[in-house]
């Protein structure tokens, strides 16, 4: 079923499609309180701040559905770390549509992430899934040959 999605790099134009996806998973209360112009200027300018441009520090790939309309997106940081021989590719969102999920764009835009880390020379490909997410329950990364360390703890410090 997923030869039927294409993938390609999101440009600016594709703001307001990626903020509807975005607000499509529900996941996110602070979004919610937000009208749909406020988020798609807020992706917009996360894109613009964010250089997606091709080689520049974040890659953000989109999931076309048959009929042409966007259904998935994942945006992908490149770090250089002292300690590595080459950059991570630090995937910090990948979201499709409910309605497309299950059909493979999620692990098409997957693919796109680390086709990219291969061409730019990455060491290795990392990301946090939130372990009550279906994504998780279902096995998602693991079935795309991603392994969970277990003895990695994840920490966060709101500003």
């Amino acid at each position: 079923m997923s030869a039927a999605f294409t993938i390609r790099r999101a440009t600016p134009e594709d703001a307001p499609a990626i903020a509807a996806v975005l607000l499509q998973t529900g996941y996110f209360s602070r979004l919610a309180a937000q009208t749909l112009e406020q988020t798609q200027a807020q992706v917009q300018r996360q894109m613009e701040l964010g250089d997606s441009r091709e080689g520049g520090p974040t890659s953000i790939f989109i999931a076309l559905a048959p009929g042409g309309e966007v259904c998935g997106y994942c945006a992908v940081h490149w770090i250089y770390f002292l300690f590595l021989p080459g950059p991570e590719g630090y995937v910090s969102e990948l979201f499709v549509s409910p309605e497309a999920r299950g059909q493979g764009a999620g692990g098409l835009l997957l693919a796109a992430a680390v086709a990219e880390g291969r061409q730019r020379g990455a060491y290795r490909m990392g990301l946090i899934n939130m372990r009550q997410r279906e994504s998780y329950q279902r096995k998602f990364y693991e079935k795309q040959g991603w392994e969970e360390r277990p003895e990695a703890a994840n920490f966060v410090l709101i500003l």
